[in-house]
């Protein structure tokens, strides 16, 4: 088995000279690399690196041949950054900062400015469509999201309306479009949405959950006769997942139309789900938003996230999505053998390594790539970065991510 390349410290700039590939646009400052042997041997060369006519983060999951893994960071705009922190002294409510176009281009750029990562995520939360559904909810400080009236009945969920993005959104929209004129195509500007059964975790339980008790008594207390029959109106939590279905895929085509070049949908509560139940409640809304967003927008890149997904993972694919998410506690090498050939990964270092020496952090960062291989790999966390994860890591994390060479 190839060992992980060792930990390098490289000068900015490489006495190798080089030229440009053919493909590549203006020149931009020469990066030193590490290119990654069959054996696990380092070394040391050049490299340029241009505009393109993609962001490096789309070819890569389209299975182009690229000269390293492009990465990015799930939560990387947000708490651990002082920028970020003396912003919230100024704007100390969530929702303040997240539903303001200012706002949410600054907060998004906040890392881009910083370490330069391949994509740029919209800054903004799962939740933000529920309102426009007619669904009030708010982000209370100490507590996270609560959702005022649980919906646990019939008529409840006859009441959550079909989400129309440029109505009760239009500040998203202006916001990627702003991001697209700031980081052109040297990054991918990402969205990102909810996936069905976590919204409706949240709308069920009221908020964030360890249990899970009072969706799962929705889910399992009907006749079976009903969970038998996937749309029947009457069933309360199928036609839930429908309205979020409907809304998440018209989201994601909103997202696209105003300048997402990807987009990650979260479907982070569906790990507790048992794989036959997961394939009740989670997997054929996945699909119908996958297919769904197929009919209009057939190129566009999405990604699929379900943190604790080992148990699931053969399942993910089935969904349709262009990349399945690991989180960390799948070993790199076996989920990509258990997802096959026909899909791309991202991930998976766990959050907890930046907390690490920058000797650890790039060993970790080393036998990821590796175990990855060379074709269709977006390099992130397992899962969203931790509060309080030094800032000098974060740059170390990308500065060596950057440098690698295939």
């Amino acid at each position: 088995m190839a060992t992980a390349c060792p930990p390098l410290s490289l000068p900015s700039t490489s006495p190798l000279g080089g030229g440009r590939s053919a493909r590549a646009g203006p020149r931009r400052r020469q990066l030193s690399a590490v290119r990654c042997s069959a054996v696990g041997e380092a070394v040391a060369e050049e490299a340029s690196v241009g505009t393109a006519e993609e962001p490096l983060l789309v070819s890569a999951i389209r299975g182009k041949k690229v000269e390293r893994p492009p990465v990015w960071l799930m939560r990387q705009a947000g708490r651990y950054m002082k920028s970020y922190q003396l912003l919230c002294e100024r704007y100390p409510k969530f929702r303040e900062r997240s539903e303001n176009v200012d706002l949410v281009v600054e907060i998004s750029l906040q890392p881009w400015k910083v370490f330069k990562p391949d994509g740029v995520i919209l800054f903004s939360d799962i939740l933000t469509p529920l309102p426009g559904m007619n669904i009030p909810f708010d982000i209370v400080k100490g507590k996270g999201p609560v959702i005022y009236d649980p919906l646990r009945t019939a008529a409840a969920v006859n009441e959550v309306r079909e989400f129309v993005p440029e109505e009760w959104v239009p500040y998203v929209g202006q916001a990627l479009n702003l991001l697209r004129q700031e980081v052109k195509n040297e990054a991918a500007v990402l969205g990102f949405v909810g996936a069905p059964f976590t919204l409706a975790s949240y709308c069920v339980e009221g908020g964030s959950s360890k249990n899970f008790t009072m969706i799962k008594k929705l889910a399992f207390s009907e006749p079976a006769v009903l969970r038998r029959s996937l749309f029947h109106m009457n069933y309360i939590l199928h036609n839930l997942l429908q309205k979020f279905t409907t809304s998440m895929a018209n989201y994601i085509k909103y997202q696209a139309d105003n300048g997402a070049q990807a987009v990650q949908i979260f479907d982070s509560w569906a790990t507790e789900l048992s794989p036959a139940d997961f394939e009740e409640f989670s997997l054929p809304y996945l699909k119908q938003i996958v297919d769904s967003v197929r009919e209009t927008h057939p190129d566009l890149p999405l990604i699929l996230y379900a943190s604790g997904s080992g148990g699931l993972l053969e399942r993910l694919p089935l969904s349709g999505v262009d990349v399945v998410s690991l989180d960390w506690t799948v070993d790199m090498a076996e989920g990509r053998k258990r997802l096959g050939s026909n899909v791309a990964v991202q991930g998976n270092v766990d959050p907890g390594v930046l907390f690490g020496s920058k000797e650890f952090i790039s060993k970790r960062i080393y036998d990821t790539v590796q175990k990855a291989g060379n074709v269709g790999h977006v390099l992130n966390l397992g899962h969203g970065i931790k509060v309080g994860t030094p800032e000098e890591n974060v740059a170390h994390f990308f500065e060596v991510a950057k440098g690698i060479r295939y």
